[in-house]
């Protein structure tokens, strides 16, 4: 039998309450999201939002995004927040989930100690500073834990034609918390990462690792929305769900939100929408 770590032990007993709850009443609804947006502040102002419009209530647990996906497997989650596609397209393939809806992104960006000994300051690729850094062999910290940070950066490394080995490349043991932790441990190794730009953001105060390279295409960061189905598992809340897509695909609703997210705190833009309804209005 599989030993639970601590942190998959609380969220399937947090779970297991919110569940029967949930089954109590419709007006509840059970979220998975990757721990970047909620880590940035954005997934509980959507849900508070959301309330206030519909009384309906979202509650959230936060995780990678593989194991958020492997959460909504068991059918203890009404909808997934996550941003890996290859996953996600399995998890829909595999019945689990009904279909794959744009909603936001932002970026991600390779931030390093500002003496940047790897010399990848200004790269005009990432993949380019990537190989920058393994031939220095300067210390790289992953998140090593099959989240969508983690499977966006060894995509990174296969485009670069790469396979990252050796004492420089190291694998950070509490990668499951999130980049924030991630971030933070980075700082203290004064190593380089792969981080989303809005965790850089949000603890860009307290650290001293600069963003070294960004704005290449290849380190765009999709995040999607997926319902779980209820074919597969029929006692979830599909109806509710359906709703706080709607409203979060809303350009006057959730996309507003998250089109001003961040810039009273941060002085920037953290997230930008993404949803067919959003384009559809820039478009007109």
């Amino acid at each position: 039998m599989k030993r639970l770590t601590g942190c998959t032990l609380a969220i399937l007993l947090l779970l297991a309450s919110w569940t029967s709850a949930a089954l109590a009443e419709q007006g509840f609804i059970l979220l998975a999201s990757t721990i970047g947006p909620i880590d940035a502040g954005i997934v509980s102002v959507l849900e508070d939002a959301f309330e206030k419009d519909t009384n309906i209530r979202v509650r959230h647990v936060g995780a990678g995004t593989g194991a958020a996906l492997k959460i909504a497997q068991k059918g203890s989650i009404d909808l997934v927040m996550v941003h890996a596609k290859s996953l996600e397209e399995k998890f829909v393939a595999d019945g689990y989930g009904t279909e794959r809806i744009p909603f936001m992104y932002n970026d991600y960006v390779i931030v390093g100690p500002a003496d940047d000994p790897a010399a990848i300051r200004g790269t005009k690729t990432a993949t380019e500073a990537l190989k920058k850094i393994a031939a220095k062999g300067a210390p790289f910290i992953s998140r090593g834990d099959k989240s969508g940070t983690h499977v966006a950066e060894t995509e990174l490394w296969a485009k670069a034609e790469m396979k990252p080995t050796g004492p420089w490349y190291r694998v950070f043991e509490k990668g499951s918390e999130g980049n924030k932790a991630t971030l933070a441990y980075t700082n203290t190794e004064k190593g380089y990462t792969f981080i989303d730009r809005a965790t850089y953001l949000s603890l860009k105060k307290e650290i001293s690792l600069r963003i070294l390279v960004e704005g290449d295409e290849a380190l765009l960061n999709r995040i999607s929305l997926i319902p779980v189905s209820q074919q597969k598992f029929p006692k979830i809340n599909a109806q509710d769900s359906a709703t706080f897509v709607k409203w979060l695909s809303a350009p006057d609703k959730g996309q507003k939100i998250v089109n001003e997210f961040g810039k009273d705190v941060y002085g920037a833009q953290l997230f930008f929408p993404d949803s067919k309804e959003w384009k559809a209005r820039a478009a007109k």
